[in-house]
């Protein structure tokens, strides 16, 4: 099976006995989710499923962050070329895929954030099962500073980790949150001094990939069937929300502001 993940390009994925190591290596693209790390995500989360030499997987991000979301070249080429209904369609689709992927791992999941998480990428942190982070790491769900609805798992998670109040209000502002104080919310399990991250988590992901494989998926097969409730209950109308926001003006405006290093002005009008 490992042979198969050497063909990735921007995921890096090593073996070490029993745990395995996934890293986002686009460090030029700030490890952005983009039309390149996409697709691969999707399909490491699917095949690592029946992947039975693993017994957890440690998700890192090579540089200077974890990842700052949304390839902004992607982005771009959205709001300019795709904004149509059939495209919208398909990036809802494949998200929907890369999340019914990663939920569906039976392994556990370990992931050390540093530097930034942010959007989609704030999503695939949280969606793993033990989130470490550094004291100054930055988590946010910046999908309404594009003008979008938080649709690929912000409000799925942030509502069972938080209070539902607190995390409408952090999904509705899109405001950052330091891993300091993602740890007393119950965002993140642990926030630790940025040198001794990724220590920490491998320590934990190393005891897990130890651990009795039979019990530990158990465990979390039973747990996830309240995340997976949640998953079933909200995330197709997220994320047709999200969807339909892709092709308003607000995201046009928004997308073009970040491009030009201005403030979007949005039209205000939510009838």
């Amino acid at each position: 099976m490992l042979d198969h993940y050497t063909t990735y390009r921007a995921l890096e994925v090593k073996q070490e006995n029993r745990l395995l190591r996934l890293t986002l290596n686009s460090p030029d693209t700030l490890n952005g989710v983009g039309v390149a790390m996409h697709p691969e995500l999707e399909d490491f989360f699917y095949r690592v499923r029946s992947d039975t030499t693993v017994g957890a997987i440690l998700l890192t991000g090579a540089g200077r962050v974890f990842s700052a979301g949304g390839d902004i070249n992607d982005l771009a080429d959205v709001a300019r070329h795709q904004a149509d209904a059939v495209g919208v369609a398909q990036i809802m689709r494949n998200t929907k895929t890369l999340f019914t992927n990663m939920l569906g791992v039976p392994q556990p999941i370990v992931c050390a954030v540093h530097g930034y998480a942010m959007g989609v990428a704030a999503s695939i942190a949280l969606c793993s099962d033990v989130v470490i982070a550094a004291t100054d790491a930055v988590i946010a769900d910046t999908h309404v500073s594009i003008g979008l609805v938080a649709g690929d798992g912000g409000p799925v998670l942030w509502p069972l980790l938080m209070p539902l109040n607190t995390a409408k209000y952090y999904l509705m502002t899109g405001d950052r949150i330091t891993g300091t104080e993602a740890e007393r919310l119950g965002l993140v399990l642990r926030a630790v001094q940025p040198e001794n991250l990724h220590a920490h988590a491998e320590q934990i992901a190393i005891r897990l990939a130890d651990g009795p494989a039979l019990a530990i998926q158990g465990i979390k097969a039973t747990v996830n069937k309240v995340v997976h409730a949640r998953a079933d209950l909200l995330f197709d109308s997220a994320l047709a929300l999200e969807g339909v926001t892709m092709l308003s003006a607000d995201y046009h405006e928004a997308i073009t502001a970040l491009v030009e290093k201005r403030s979007p002005t949005f039209n205000n009008d939510a009838t």
